[in-house]
């Protein structure tokens, strides 16, 4: 669905202001687009919002002359560590706030808002030359615990089964321990990697494959499966559509969290992505859109 761009995201990205005819930009839509901060953005975390925000920043920038943001990947986890620490205006996260780092924000005074900026189909993956085309809810937690260890324990080949994860600081990480694995630890035998895009590099190199990614992310080098919740009564494949209908169980909010204090810098962009241009960028990059 998405090219190979993405596989390179550990690398910060800086949007250089680029002019453009703000005023033909503005008319699209019948949507104005907000006056440009005077001072750089800095957006940071979830690498699966990554994408989507790569292209909110271009298309912002070309209607908004001055204006500078970066963008930078790393984990939702790593995003929410940088919005604690002053290091970033903007953590991009594909999971809500934890207790604890709520109450870590409002111990430092930080009043975080929480803008959901589009929905995501958590898609599992495997190779293409893999057989298997769906599993069910508790196969997949028993594969990434580590009890199923061979495909052929779910109707595939005789093969040892490779599974991937992404490490502990994605909000991705955490979201699928918590709605596939029902809470339960990763086994040890599971591959952590540092981005998304190294997952899918990594399923499509090796036959014997399993990972997970955001939609954003599926490409003709791997194969989504279809999922059951109703323990294999009903099969459905992620898709844009299966988000925004909730036929797809594995569909997550994607966000934004922000300190309060630097509203003023942040709302253009902020309301940017909102818009009616922004969401349409949000379906573009293979999300669903909020509106």
């Amino acid at each position: 669905m998405k090219n190979l761009r993405f596989l390179f995201l550990a690398i910060p990205l800086f949007l250089a202001a680029c002019g453009g005819d703000a005023s033909q930009n503005n008319e699209t839509e019948g949507t104005e687009t907000a006056t440009a901060a005077t001072t750089g953005i800095s957006v940071k975390g979830s690498d699966t919002v990554l994408p989507l925000s790569q292209k909110e920043a271009e298309e912002f920038m070309k209607a908004n002359a001055g204006a500078a943001i970066t963008v930078v990947g790393g984990g939702s986890g790593t995003g929410i560590t940088a919005l604690m620490d002053g290091s970033t205006d903007i953590c991009m996260s594909s999971r809500d706030l934890k207790t604890d780092e709520k109450l870590k924000f409002t111990e430092k005074g930080l009043d975080i808002k929480e803008v959901t900026v589009g929905f995501d189909a958590l898609s599992v993956i495997v190779n293409p030359a893999n057989k298997v085309s769906q599993l069910t809810r508790e196969q997949l937690e028993k594969i990434f615990t580590g009890e199923i260890k061979n495909w052929k324990e779910v109707g595939g080949e005789d093969a040892q089964i490779v599974a991937y994860s992404r490490e502990t600081s994605s909000g991705t990480y955490e979201f699928f321990k918590e709605h596939v694995m029902d809470k339960k630890n990763y086994a040890s035998t599971v591959l952590n990697m540092p981005a998304t895009g190294a997952i899918v590099q990594s399923v499509s190199q090796t036959k014997g494959a399993i990972g997970y990614v955001g939609l954003a992310y599926m490409t003709d080098g791997i194969k989504p499966l279809s999922v059951s919740y109703d323990s294999g009564k009903t099969f459905v494949a992620p898709s844009i559509q299966g988000a925004k209908d909730k036929s797809y169980p594995i569909a997550r909010p994607l966000y934004y969290f922000y300190d309060s204090k630097k509203e003023g810098t942040v709302k253009p962009f902020v309301d940017y992505v909102m818009s009616d241009i922004g969401q349409k960028l949000v379906a573009d990059a293979g999300y669903v859109p909020v509106k």
